[in-house]
């Protein structure tokens, strides 16, 4: 209350100055001609700057930081300056005519308060960003001369201007803008709060050559926004950058912010090899994902994994209420758990290592935590290794969705969802086959009041475990070659965070409507990349030439692998339900039941791979409806059309 009394006195003080100085520089004062007595000055100021301030309170004026000043700010003051000595002019002309006011007056008094006003909150705000430091006549030449290393800026000029406001306000600088190269041709030359932008994207090695020549070749660049919307931004000019030990850094998203609320600067990263790669990252309402996990338990299977990792850090950087990790590999629950205390210390959170292929452990842990929303990512995920171990892929990937599934009912669960992969898609490696298995349990699931269940299927995660990105990049740092099953071989791609966002998107559609059915979901992922063009693309991010520096080797494809994978079976169709997200539905009227996964456990703890492998495509062809059930167990559910 005190500050905002303040803002409104002094507001009240700068109207009263400024009607003073108008009327004592109006060159002509106007007589009164019928004898009677008019206004004086001291009630003109008075009633003037009561105005004022009347008008300061009716716009909530001080509730405006003056160190936050902005354009819209100044809009209204000029709106409350003009309504003053409008309003002022009509109260004065019904008390006495106006016959003592100079009618320049009227046209100074709200020039000189718009000024007034704007003028001391321009001050202010400077003095807070420590605007007059670089103006200070004692400073000498040395002093003046930032000691950071020099970095170029690459993104919108309007990115540049926040990024530039917010370091202003930081006196620890670890780094000195010397100059901007923007997206726009028409911003070239300008400057940005004293930082020039020096060329447009396209010219980036032009730009890079001029400030070398000026003895400002920049130590790091800093991307103001995600690299891949960048057009005209090369891999070969990456790779040079790089091999000219030029950091490559970039300001976090939103959710990598949420454990720095009280830094004054937003703290900077490096570029993983990820984020360069050319593609269109995706754009989610984070409304309906901050709805589904603020203030809930939130429980996360195969936590210490790619994506189960990645969906404890946004959970957590959404306000979960109690957060439980559940992995059965020791070191991977150790990291995730000790990076979440330190970058998450007030969310609450347990680590718990168990198998989800033991079904009493799994429903104990339920029990004790009562989770609100179960994200089941644990599974086992490398294609050669299931292939070679069909009954281990058999007991985490489909017996350990059933006791997770089985858990969550029996507890209360609001919400389970599976995260499967495209592989499941008419499988031919028994990693698919298990996957295509796990959905069908979930699919199985139809609560009438209790838990919903639903799946999330999407293709190939960008530096997850296993996946194509790491071993390439393990095979370039080793000198090569890089190894390409097929010249031809496509695989859609997303980034570990998108992925995230994208299941907990999915997720919290999941949680609309009536239907008590499970839900399957696909998420968007673009076009399709070559992996012959993502190799040659990461080998030129590395400083090399694809070819002459380094060679791609032609390895064949491996047994069950296909050239493309797709994200809908034939016997399925998928409908838009939510931005970015698709629901598929199914023609296949068999679903796996109880009866076949006793069957199927058994054969596995048996350890009868062939066996095993036998069953599970068995199964899956009569899910598809390419063989008719053996099993009387089998229900008929009304597919789609």
């Amino acid at each position: 209350m005190a500050f905002r009394a303040q803002t409104i006195v002094a507001d009240v003080i700068i109207a009263a100055l400024a009607f003073s100085l108008a009327f004592a520089v109006s060159p002509l004062k106007l007589p009164t001609f019928d004898g009677l007595p008019s206004l004086t000055l001291i009630q003109l100021v008075v009633l003037y700057a009561a105005l004022a301030g009347g008008f300061t309170m009716l716009f909530r004026r001080e509730l405006s930081p003056w160190r936050y000043v902005s354009i819209p700010d100044a809009l209204v003051l000029a709106r409350v300056a003009l309504l003053t000595a409008g309003v002022f002019l009509l109260w004065v002309f019904v008390l006495d005519r106006a016959r003592g006011l100079p009618r320049s007056t009227l046209f100074m008094a709200p020039l000189f308060q718009m000024m007034g006003s704007m003028g001391v909150r321009v001050i202010r705000r400077a003095l807070h960003e420590k605007a007059f430091q670089s103006f200070t006549p004692l400073k000498t030449a040395a002093d003046r001369v930032p000691g950071a290393p020099p970095m170029l800026l690459i993104g919108p000029a309007s990115l540049a201007d926040t990024y530039l406001r917010d370091v202003s306000r930081t006196p620890d600088r670890a780094f000195n803008p010397v100059g901007i190269v923007g997206t726009e041709p028409r911003d070239v030359g300008q400057q940005v709060r004293g930082v020039c932008i020096i060329d447009h994207l396209e010219n980036l090695d032009a730009a890079l050559a001029d400030l070398q020549r000026w003895n400002r070749y920049p130590r790091a660049v800093l991307f103001l926004e995600e690299p891949a919307r960048l057009k005209g931004l090369t891999a070969d000019q990456l790779g040079r950058l790089k091999n000219d030990g030029v950091r490559l850094l970039r300001l976090p998203s939103i959710v990598e912010l949420a454990h720095h609320d009280a830094l004054n600067l937003v703290p900077m990263r490096e570029i993983n090899i990820e984020e360069l790669l050319a593609r269109e990252p995706i754009e989610l309402d984070r409304g309906a994902i901050g709805a589904l996990i603020r203030g809930h338990r939130v429980l996360v299977t195969g936590a210490g994994g790619s994506i189960g990792s990645e969906l404890c850090r946004q959970a957590a950087a959404f306000g979960c209420a109690h957060l439980t990790l559940v992995d059965f590999s020791e070191t991977s629950l150790f990291q995730i758990e000790r990076e979440l205390e330190e970058h998450y210390p007030d969310v609450s959170c347990k680590a718990v290592l168990c198998d989800v292929r033991k079904a009493e452990r799994i429903n104990a842990v339920f029990a004790a935590e009562k989770p609100d929303l179960v994200l089941h990512a644990a599974a086992l995920k490398h294609v050669g290794m299931v292939e070679r171990h069909p009954c281990e892929g058999v007991l985490t990937n489909v017996i350990g969705t059933w006791n997770v599934a089985e858990a969550a009912r029996a507890n209360g669960a609001a919400q389970m969802v599976l995260i499967s992969t495209d592989k499941a898609v008419d499988p031919t490696t028994t990693m698919g086959a298990t996957k295509r298995l796990a959905e069908a349990v979930i699919q199985g699931q139809v609560s009438s009041n209790g838990t919903r269940f639903g799946v999330v299927r999407f293709g190939n995660v960008l530096g997850s475990a296993g996946s194509v990105v790491p071993i390439f990049k393990s095979q370039i740092e080793r000198g090569g070659p890089v190894t390409v099953t097929h010249p031809e071989m496509e695989r859609f791609f997303m980034t570990i965070p998108e992925a995230a966002q994208l299941v907990l998107h999915a997720t919290a559609t999941s949680a609309e409507g009536e239907s008590r059915e499970a839900r399957l979901f696909i998420l968007e992922m673009g076009e399709p990349v070559r992996i012959m063009d993502l190799a040659h693309q990461m080998i030129a991010l590395s400083g090399r030439t694809p070819g002459k520096d380094m060679q791609i080797q032609i390895t064949g494809l491996r047994a069950g692998e296909k050239l493309t994978e797709a994200l809908l079976d034939e016997t399925e169709r998928a409908e838009p339900c939510a931005p970015k997200v698709l629901e598929v539905v199914s023609r296949s009227k068999l679903r796996i039941t109880t009866g076949h996964l006793a069957d199927l456990e058994a054969l596995a703890e048996a350890g009868d791979a062939g066996a095993v492998r036998t069953a599970v495509f068995d199964l899956v062809a009569q899910i598809r409806g390419e063989k008719a059930g053996s099993s009387p167990n089998l229900r008929v559910v009304a597919g789609g059309s």
